[in-house]
């Protein structure tokens, strides 16, 4: 099957309801950053997002797979965390850097965005390692403009990160997202420009890099499920959800 067969081409009238999921993501994402500080429990900023898309018709998507994360709003991820972490009861500290992913649905469609926060005063590596995951985030957005292929993005998201020395976890880059959380086509965070399908009106992605202060590497934790750095160092991440327009990329979680 060809590409034109796996990858669903959205209209106007679709774009502009993506965008209303979108709204209430990034709305959500706003409260959490401006309400994250040292002494917040995790799972008061996660009542916070929850309240935040209930007043825009939006409902939550699970994106842990955990036991304890049934029912959050967000993904909370605190320093070494790659991927999987949970708002619970931990409280922020001074110095910490907390990655928030949020994923929501308003009327049958879909959007999620990420973000990560510096509380209080925070090490001037880690803040280079915040700005360099926006980015390369921002390096694909500009990338993203018919006529272009996936692989472009892929490289933009990875040329940024490496050249910082940063690792690259494997799930790190994005996918398509739509009526469903996940759809296609896949986006690596790292690759060859020129590879990939065709970027084509009406596609509609989530690009999300996810930047190691070290290596590639990572291990699970102990609880079978929250995914760490394999040598402790920290992680910063970003992301959009975008369409792809004939004038470049509409970025529906502003």
């Amino acid at each position: 099957m060809g590409w034109q067969g796996l990858i669903e081409l959205r209209s106007t009238g679709e774009l502009d309801a993506l965008g209303e999921a979108g709204r209430a993501v990034a709305a959500a994402l706003r409260a959490v950053r401006t309400h994250a500080r040292a002494g917040v429990r995790l799972s008061e900023l996660d009542e916070l997002a929850r309240a935040v898309l209930c007043e825009h018709a939006a409902v939550p998507l699970p994106l842990v797979g955990h036991p304890r994360a049934a029912g959050a709003a967000i993904s909370a991820s605190v320093n070494d965390v790659v991927a999987h972490g949970v708002a619970d009861a931990t409280r922020l500290t001074d110095g910490d850097l907390l990655g928030i992913d949020c994923l929501a649905r308003v009327d049958g469609w879909c959007a999620r965005a990420a973000t990560t926060v510096g509380i209080g005063t925070v090490d001037p590596q880690d803040l280079t390692l915040m700005q360099t995951a926006h980015q390369a985030l921002d390096d694909a957005i500009a990338a993203a403009r018919p006529g272009r292929r996936i692989g472009d993005l892929s490289h933009a998201l990875g040329v940024v990160a490496r050249s910082g020395g940063y690792g690259i976890p494997a799930a790190s880059g994005g996918h398509g997202i739509g009526r469903d959380p996940r759809e296609e086509p896949s986006v690596p965070g790292e690759g060859r420009p020129g590879r990939g399908a065709p970027l084509r009106p009406g596609m509609v992605l989530l690009l999300r890099p996810v930047l190691l202060a070290g290596g590639d590497e990572v291990c699970t934790a102990e609880d079978g499920c929250t995914v760490l750095t394999g040598d402790g160092s920290r992680v910063a991440r970003a992301g959009h959800t975008l369409a792809i327009t004939d004038h470049g990329a509409r970025v529906l979680t502003t």
